[in-house]
């Protein structure tokens, strides 16, 4: 499996919402992170967190890869991810999983580059010598607008918005509507049959 990680911010909703709406009052608004793992070859979402907005996204890696069952092949993210603590908890749960993120602007390489290079330092090494572009064609990195399209698929069918009010019926709600997504994505695929 390739796994596809990204993360989006979801409102809360509750009685400021009303007050806003009936009273004009004005509250702080409060978020909660959403982050995804999902399979690049069926488009299932196969992880979720629900986290505050506060937490790193890189702080997730672990607590997604430890949802998958199947083995990871590689794991592709966007550059919040290039963070130190986020190799190790791949390496960690799936060892022969490549990293796939796109390393910084002002990365550097690290001091074993030259003998032992990390994958980062071949992604910095080959960004060097052929460009950013062919980097992402490369290393296959494109894939990952499938992860923002599920996103976006996410915000459509089930909304920005988060209704339950504590955190453990707001996880569930996370997970109804991941569980609802990848069934209406299961009925909603073609199969199809290739006639000779």
């Amino acid at each position: 499996m390739h796994l596809l990680v990204d993360s989006t911010g979801l409102k809360l909703c509750g009685a400021s919402e009303w007050l806003i709406e009936e009273h004009g009052a004005r509250t702080r608004r409060a978020w909660r992170t959403l982050h995804i793992g999902m399979d690049a070859e069926t488009g299932q979402i196969v992880a979720a967190t629900l986290t505050k907005k506060e937490v790193d996204d890189g702080a997730q890696v672990g607590p997604l890869l430890d949802q998958v069952a199947a083995s990871v092949a590689s794991f592709t993210a966007d550059g919040a991810y290039d963070q130190d603590g986020v190799p190790a908890a791949v390496a960690e749960r799936r060892p022969a999983a490549a990293i796939i993120v796109p390393p910084r602007s002002i990365a550097v390489p690290s001091e074993t580059a030259e003998t032992a290079p990390t994958q980062r330092d071949r992604h910095l090494q080959f960004i060097a010598k052929h460009g950013r572009a062919a980097w992402q064609m490369a290393s296959g990195y494109t894939i990952r607008a499938r992860a923002e399209a599920t996103i976006g698929r996410f915000k459509q069918v089930v909304g920005n918005r988060l209704r339950s009010r504590t955190g453990q019926c707001r996880a569930t709600e996370v997970d109804v509507a991941v569980h609802t997504l990848n069934r209406m994505l299961d009925l909603g695929r073609p199969i199809s049959i290739r006639i000779a």
